[in-house]
């Protein structure tokens, strides 16, 4: 691999503590930190990688500050699904915390969940990404999640691949 370049690699499945069917994902990106962690902070950025493999994402809006909301679109065809959600704890480079709820207009499926990204070094310029989200309420809504976030993450990883290489 050249310097540089994102590894994207999953390190561990979809996992979570009893009870919560928390979803868990890793990735190594050939980034530092402070690079990995700007990609998330700016909605031009955001809007470049955020969505899962078939989508595109026309809006993506987002006040990155503790408190501030974050709203967007991804679509494919004519189907539109949007969601929204609030940062909690912004830390940079280290962590973002945000709630995550889908404006599908059923309750079942809206419900809140909670987002904590992690962003910590690995090796000399690498960083381990650890993606968490809970609750859900069944571990088929977790493997739902985590193939979309999966895909998410592999674009992000991508994303970062093709800045670095510029």
């Amino acid at each position: 691999m050249r310097p540089g370049r994102a590894r994207a690699a999953n390190l561990s499945p979809p996992r979570g503590t009893p009870g919560d069917h928390a979803l868990v994902l890793t990735r190594i990106f050939d980034a530092p930190p402070e690079a990995v962690f700007s990609l998330w902070s700016d909605s031009a950025h955001v809007k470049a990688w955020w969505r899962p493999e078939g989508f595109t994402t026309p809006v993506f809006e987002m006040d990155f500050r503790v408190g501030g909301a974050y709203r967007y679109c991804i679509c494919r065809g004519e189907q539109q699904s949007w969601a929204q959600g609030e940062y909690r704890v912004i830390d940079p480079p280290h962590c973002i915390v945000m709630s995550f709820r889908w404006d599908s207009g059923d309750p079942a499926h809206d419900r809140e969940t909670l987002i904590t990204v992690t962003f910590a070094p690995e090796g000399e310029s690498a960083t381990l990404m650890t993606f968490r989200q809970a609750p859900f309420d069944t571990d088929a809504a977790r493997h739902s999640h985590g193939q979309g976030w999966g895909q998410v993450l592999d674009a992000f990883g991508r994303f970062l691949a093709s800045r670095r290489s510029t």
